[in-house]
């Protein structure tokens, strides 16, 4: 007698297999867990109070959003780009190819406990933020959860991007390097855009994360404009598209060689 399966519960035990696969590798968890939780506070020195006074935003707004960069930079997106070469190298994702799952069920199934993990991480990390350095209530918080939600699937479809271009799972902690600093030196993660000239800020908006940033600040502040957010949502969803049209196109499910 046949079983009926739906995507829903193919997708729920791959996660689970996916989960204890994930517990198991030391260099992921250090990765996905700790860092994102440490790293936010080394900017705590960098800048100046004064100066963040005088481009109009707080150290404890400029800390909670490296806090939330950084848990969507490590914790979603440099741990799947190590999932999914992994994964493939070890044949993994031919076999389940072989099955019931479809492909899109196979890549966000494997996503599903680092994409879980990342939202835990952020949510942890604001409540941090706001009970120690005394931030003040979000005055838009719909922008801030639109700009979450919006971070955690774009970096799960640019972490399978990134995974085409990882020969090994040891190369893929170099393919990572480049979104990763661009984001956090270009998209307000490390460094406020608003402490940056503004022709270069300008230019630094279209970078894949900067929208993600600009609405989870945003919505703390109360600073942007509906116009302004609706751009920013427009562009992340336009990131979105094209890296998903680019797993569609490109993604490799057998091993490079």
């Amino acid at each position: 007698m046949s079983t009926v399966t739906t995507p829903a519960g193919r997708m729920a035990a791959l996660a689970r297999a996916e989960l204890t696969l994930f517990g198991r590798s030391k260099a992921t968890l250090v990765s996905a867990l700790f860092v994102p939780l440490v790293v936010p506070f080394s900017v705590r020195t960098a800048f100046p109070e004064s100066d963040l006074k005088d481009a109009g935003t707080t150290l404890g707004l400029v800390m909670l959003n490296a806090a939330i960069g950084f848990s969507l930079l490590f914790a979603v997106y440099a741990a799947l780009v190590g999932v999914f070469t992994a994964r493939r190298e070890e044949l993994v994702l031919k076999r389940l190819r072989t099955g019931e799952l479809r492909d899109a069920e196979i890549l966000a199934g494997a996503a599903t406990p680092a994409v879980v993990t990342g939202l835990a991480q952020c949510l942890l990390l604001v409540a941090l933020c706001t009970a120690l350095l005394d931030i003040p209530a979000p005055k838009a918080v719909y922008l801030t959860v639109v700009g979450l939600l919006l971070g955690l699937v774009m970096c799960a479809a640019l972490a399978a991007v990134t995974a085409t271009l990882s020969r090994t799972a040891e190369s893929a902690q170099v393919t990572t390097l480049p979104l990763l600093f661009a984001s956090m030196l270009g998209s307000g993660i490390a460094v406020p855009l608003e402490v940056l000239p503004d022709r270069m800020a300008s230019v630094l908006e279209l970078l894949p994360l900067t929208p993600v940033m600009k609405l989870v600040g945003g919505g703390w502040s109360g600073d942007l404009s509906a116009g302004e957010a609706l751009g920013s949502m427009a562009l992340a969803v336009a990131w979105t598209v094209l890296a998903v049209f680019a797993v569609r196109r490109w993604f490799r499910w057998e091993p490079r060689h």
